[in-house]
């Protein structure tokens, strides 16, 4: 391939073209109102205008991408991640078109886009599942039988869902029939399709993901596993690699099993298989995301492998570049997502202009970002402002590096998620790796916040009072100095 167009936007476009640019490939960034003046549009070798801000009118408008694909020559689509990243009939449309997609096929996109189907491919490699219904419940008599076999608590999933949406925890059996249409209703109006099924509940949860990769050659290797478990209304804010908890044995049968999942849809290119893992250290399958992931920094960190490179190389018909047993854990990588958000204020997005915007630097720190200071961060999309990677020998280094980075990161005009970054990093819990899913809910509150902010501003009152005391205390000579005997003791 000479030239790739990015089907993306913000700090993914940026990152996937610099990596296009030390193969020799060429980009082509394609961008809508609000991001006319973005970095990542002034990168592109070649940038064209799709569409207003709303992403229906312009990242979503597949066709208008596959027709610009072609007006400029472009070889291949990158999609990135969210957006067009795991919508199978673009997949198949910019196939037909005799373009290179840059990720799986849509067949792949198809089995694993949908839980049901995703879990049926897994069962018949025998993955370890989360006990449940076998398809979708439309029955409500038939739920509240499963779930009774199972035993309470129960979860309700939507089929097609993610970000938590059309699901819902069902702890006794007299909530069931109002959860279950809730979920059902919520499941429709999110994603179109109504279907959902019922999973036991896993009251202590952590998420596993693991990186895989896969080639027309029937190689599939997998990058280890990445830790996401802190999260906020369930999406991910703090990630790393690798997971504390896991032995040198879990990890090898979680690889495996990933590995099997990506052979039973016969995957092709980059993906991440996710598990959940009990307070046991029992792993169950979860799901497969067909795409590249926001978090997969810290996979190349610890591997010192691109996996956009790797992406490319596979949509061009090589083999993957490496060998299962040739890849290593070297380190520890933590990643904090910079949101625009409030946390003060149930982590709502805070838009506004970025009047203030340094990134931090120096050894074992990497930001991808799509922002410069004075732009202003949309209300179109994501409010992602970027993501903050730190790299270390071990993951005390990791954390106490990280935790610098985010002193050193400048940043005014919006509210972000830094402070409960920091927050979680300091925090007994993680730092003992002794946490799960609900860590948000058990340990944190907006006080958090706040009663460290007024530490700090109360230290910093007094250090300031003794820099002015001392500035404009009179020096008196040397032979006027009262002196009265040391109350210190020799340590010799």
């Amino acid at each position: 391939m000479k030239k790739i167009l990015v089907a993306n936007r913000g700090e993914i476009a940026l990152r996937i073209m610099r990596s296009c640019r030390e193969m020799g490939i060429k980009t082509v960034a394609v961008f809508s109102e609000a991001d006319r003046k973005a970095p990542f549009v002034k990168y592109a070798d070649e940038a064209v205008f799709i569409g207003t801000a709303p992403s229906s009118q312009s990242y979503l408008n597949g066709d208008k991408i596959i027709e610009v694909c072609k007006m400029v020559k472009a070889d291949g689509i990158h999609p990135g991640y969210g957006f067009l990243s795991e919508n199978s009939v673009f997949c198949s449309r910019v196939n037909k078109a005799g373009i290179i997609f840059i990720g799986p096929t849509p067949k792949s996109m198809q089995i694993m886009g949908d839980k049901l189907s995703a879990k049926a491919a897994a069962k018949k490699f025998n993955i370890p599942l989360v006990p449940g219904s076998e398809g979708s419940i439309t029955d409500i008599s038939e739920g509240k039988r499963i779930s009774k076999k199972i035993g309470f608590p129960v979860l309700i999933k939507a089929s097609a869902g993610g970000g938590g949406k059309g699901m819902r925890i069902v702890f006794e059996e007299k909530e069931f029939e109002q959860q279950m249409k809730s979920a059902i209703s919520e499941a429709k109006s999110s994603f179109g399709n109504g279907d959902v099924f019922i999973e036991k509940y896993v009251s202590s949860p952590r998420h596993i993901e693991v990186q895989i990769l896969a080639d027309s050659y029937g190689n599939v290797v997998h990058l280890f596993e990445r830790e996401c478990s802190v999260q906020r209304r369930h999406q991910k804010v703090i990630e790393e690699a690798p997971s504390s908890v896991l032995t040198r044995e879990i990890r090898e049968q979680i690889g495996k099993s990933a590995v099997e999942v990506a052979k039973s849809c016969n995957y092709l290119n980059a993906g991440t298989v996710e598990f959940i893992l009990d307070e046991n250290k029992n792993f169950f399958f979860l799901e497969m995301n067909t795409r590249l992931q926001v978090e997969h920094p810290v996979t190349e960190l610890i591997t010192g492998v691109d996996l956009v490179k790797e992406q490319i190389r596979i949509a061009m018909g090589e083999k993957i570049s490496f060998k299962q047993d040739e890849l290593k854990i070297q380190g520890h990588a933590v990643e904090v997502r910079v949101y625009a958000e409030d946390p003060l204020n149930n982590f709502l997005p805070d838009i506004g202009k970025l009047e203030t915007y340094r990134s931090p630097k120096g050894i074992g720190v990497r930001v991808d970002d799509g922002f410069e200071e004075g732009m202003d961060i949309p209300i179109y999309y994501d409010p992602m402002i970027s993501k903050l990677i730190t790299h270390g020998k071990d993951r005390d280094e990791a954390i106490n590096r990280m935790i610098r980075a985010i002193d050193d990161y400048k940043i005014s005009g919006v509210e972000t998620t830094l402070g409960f970054c920091k927050f979680v990093l300091r925090h007994p819990a993680f730092t003992s790796g002794n946490f799960d899913t609900h860590f948000v809910q058990k340990f944190f509150n907006p006080q958090s916040l706040t009663s460290e902010d007024k530490d700090a501003e109360e230290i910093a009152a007094l250090v300031s009072s003794w820099v002015y005391e001392n500035e404009n205390r009179k020096v008196l000579p040397i032979n006027k100095i009262e002196t009265s005997p040391s109350k210190w003791k020799k340590n010799r």
